[in-house]
């Protein structure tokens, strides 16, 4: 650590001059953006935009995740000192990324949510940047995945979840955390054939054509098979991440509003998304993080090191477009 640094900056998400460079200020002090980055709402020059969607009026359980955005913010706190661990560039030095706050909406409009949504990630993906979102219930991927999909055309989906969420709902106007990908396949904005779930351990009759990889797969066949067979489903086309933190078992992420026992354990999780560097992502999210159900602060901090490790995916296959 810089420690003369540490003893001078405070509130660099807000002084930091530019959008990149480590950040080395007080963990425990300061405006906590993600990762020390930049607060802005301005695109321009901006490589990875951060936002966060704190909206959860479609959990069928326990409530919470408005909450997690914050938490999650909180909890990369500890990260912007070092480059990421186990990748051997570091984006924060490389890479224009900014925080560009939580998304405004009227929350007893429930109704109008999603397209003020899609509006704002249309924004941030017509300027030409990435866009790494912190959820918030997993009802929000769909606004998304329409927003990234109107750029970039239909998207391989690389799902970590305990649920499949591709339960049948043919009403489009219903917003619930268990039926977007149902609703993303029907419209045509995901491609089943290259997307894949990871830690599935629910029953859903109808996959819709998405390859399936239960937890009990990964815990016997190992995260190098598992990585793999991401690689070969998504292949080199768009592709889209989406982290349910309930993917993980809820002995590392207990604060989630719909938890299921024999998921992935940290290591795993982690193990897996650096083996599956070069796919083609596009955007991705982390969401379902419910910050009264998580008394040691575990489920936020398992969080924000995988948005740290989306940021790295992103960032690892444009490493020689970055200015």
């Amino acid at each position: 650590m810089a420690l003369e640094d540490a003893k001078n900056e405070v509130d660099s998400a807000f002084t930091r001059q530019g959008l990149k460079g480590r950040s080395f200020e007080n963990a425990f002090g300061g405006a906590a953006s993600f990762l020390r980055r930049s607060y802005t709402k301005d695109l321009v020059g901006v490589d990875l935009a951060v936002m966060g969607v704190p909206f959860d009026q479609a959990v069928t359980n326990r409530p919470g995740t408005r909450l997690g955005p914050r938490a999650i913010r909180e909890a990369s706190l500890l990260q912007p000192y070092d480059p990421p661990w186990g990748w051997d560039f570091d984006p924060l030095e490389e890479f224009a990324i900014a925080d560009t706050g939580d998304l405004a909406f009227d929350y007893a409009d429930v109704a109008a949510f999603p397209q003020v949504l899609q509006s704002r990630a249309a924004q941030v993906v017509e300027a030409g940047a990435g866009l790494l979102t912190l959820g918030g219930d997993h009802s929000i991927s769909l606004p998304l995945l329409r927003a990234v999909a109107a750029r970039h055309g239909p998207v391989g989906l690389v799902q970590f979840d305990a649920h499949s969420d591709t339960w049948a709902d043919d009403n489009m106007t219903r917003i619930d955390h268990g039926t977007m990908f149902y609703k993303a396949v029907r419209e045509g904005i995901v491609d089943p054939a290259r997307s894949v779930q990871i830690g599935i351990r629910t029953v859903n009759p109808d996959p819709l054509g998405i390859r399936t990889i239960p937890a009990r797969d990964v815990h016997e066949r190992g995260v190098a098979w598992v990585a793999d067979a991401i690689r070969e489903t998504a292949g080199t086309a768009p592709s889209y991440l989406s982290f349910d933190i309930d993917a993980l078992d809820p002995a590392f992420a207990p604060g989630t509003g719909t938890p299921v026992w024999g998921g992935l354990a940290s290591w795993q999780a982690a193990a897996i998304l650096r083996d599956i560097a070069g796919i083609n992502l596009v955007a991705g999210d982390v969401v379902e993080v419910s910050p009264p159900f998580d008394t040691t602060g575990a489920t936020a901090i398992a969080a924000a090191h995988v948005a740290t490790e989306i940021m790295c995916l992103w960032c690892w296959t444009r490493q020689e477009k970055a200015t």
